[in-house]
């Protein structure tokens, strides 16, 4: 069998690794390389370090097309697929016919704006996160940074160093433990916009010059014919088994859906149970069962209260779902000390945005890791400089109880 892979990111490179032990494969990219240590927290030039190892040590650069733009994707009525590309360089349109297509175009291309009255008559700069390259654009600036995730907790520090007030905009319901320099502080909603300023949902009023939004983005699959019936609606996307695989087209899935999750290992996960039904090692149930699943799952979400937009949102979520992959396609299942170490991280990160890349942790099994704190930690100052501080080396163990061992999570030596 012929696979396609549509992007060579972290989820197109873990689809080509697998897929090459049991079938032939082409990974198209747009870009003209691979894009996307004793370090817990590794920057972007290290991760893309990681994949263009991670791409040589499997040998997978001689499968991988660059510079292909795919134009389209659509199912032939053999149960093949046919795709069709652009090379960029010369603009020759090429096709191709594969038996199975894994989606990995990554979900970070198209930012999404939220409504607000009086956006149209808004004097100021509005951007998003996607565009962010450094601080010193909203030098002297009163900037209000919308959304509370990662990107927007991380921006409204990274823009404090420059700017003259951060109004960080959010509803979430988890409180923001991390200490901030003295010129960031909490707002609400923003309720509407005026030509120089803003009011928020409290009542109050800012003068505002910038507002960034750090508000997501959008699923988008502009290749993907109508004859291959998959529908995005506020990112909710249908119709989908697994969060992965398209149910009117089971030879085509698509990878990396899910978020608040452990990344790179779900690609892999996803990738391997994927590739375990193309091989029919495991069967899938009926398109019709299938359709029942998927409905009885999502009923579930709304009765808690999840918009569409949380529709594939993992979080609490996430280990039955890695555990009901591998167990419905009989597959190595991710260790639980890795969902362990991205909870422990995403709390830290709450508590303490400024110092948590300088911790150190280490897997000592499936289950159990060492937490070392680092040596040197650092302290925001009002500049935006980083100023460091002195302090003793803290080893923590995070182990699961049993009959023999306590929990020992918080001891320290």
């Amino acid at each position: 069998m012929h696979i396609a892979i549509i992007g060579a990111g972290a989820a197109g490179l873990a689809a080509a690794r697998h897929a090459v032990d049991n079938f032939t494969c082409e990974v198209f990219e747009q870009a003209g390389q691979l894009g996307e240590q004793d370090k817990s927290y590794l920057s972007q030039k290290e991760i893309l370090n990681f994949l263009n190892q991670y791409a040589d040590n499997f040998n997978l650069r001689q499968h991988i097309k660059f510079h292909r733009h795919v134009k389209e994707i659509r199912p032939l009525c053999n149960n093949r697929w046919e795709v069709i590309t652009i090379d960029v360089r010369t603009l020759e349109e090429i096709t191709d016919e594969f038996d199975g297509v894994m989606v990995c175009n990554g979900h970070y291309n198209e930012p999404v704006f939220p409504s607000i009255a009086g956006q149209d008559i808004f004097k100021g700069k509005q951007c998003h996160s996607h565009d962010y390259r450094k601080p010193e654009p909203f030098k002297g600036q009163k900037v209000v940074v919308i959304g509370a995730g990662p990107s927007g907790m991380d921006l409204a520090l990274h823009i404090s160093a420059t700017a003259e007030r951060v109004f960080l905009s959010h509803h979430s319901k988890e409180p923001i433990r991390t200490k901030y320099p003295s010129n960031v502080s909490m707002k609400p909603d923003i309720r509407c916009l005026s030509e120089h300023g803003g009011e928020f949902v409290d009542g109050t009023y800012e003068d505002i010059d910038i507002i960034c939004y750090c508000t997501g983005y959008k699923y988008s699959f502009p290749f993907l014919s109508d004859e291959c019936k998959i529908t995005v609606d506020d990112n909710h996307i249908e119709p989908l088994y697994k969060h992965m695989i398209n149910i009117e087209h089971p030879t085509m899935c698509l990878i990396g859906i899910p978020f608040n999750v452990c990344a790179f290992q779900m690609f892999d996960l996803q990738v391997r149970y994927f590739l375990q039904s193309l091989s029919q090692s495991m069967m899938l149930p009926s398109r019709e069962d299938m359709h029942a699943d998927t409905a009885m799952e999502m009923a579930k979400r709304w009765e808690r209260g999840y918009t569409k937009r949380q529709a594939h949102m993992m979080g609490p979520e996430q280990t039955n779902y890695y555990s009901d992959l591998a167990e419905s396609a009989n597959i190595q299942p991710i260790a639980p000390v890795i969902v362990k170490l991205r909870e422990e991280s995403a709390k830290r990160i709450t508590e303490d945005l400024i110092n948590f890349r300088n911790d150190i942790y280490k897997i000592i099994d499936n289950e159990n890791y060492i937490k070392r704190a680092g040596a040197k930690n650092q302290t925001v100052t009002r500049n935006g400089g980083m100023q460091k501080n002195k302090g003793p080396i803290k080893k923590q163990t995070h182990t699961k109880p049993n009959a023999r061992t306590k929990d020992r999570s918080t001891q320290n030596d």
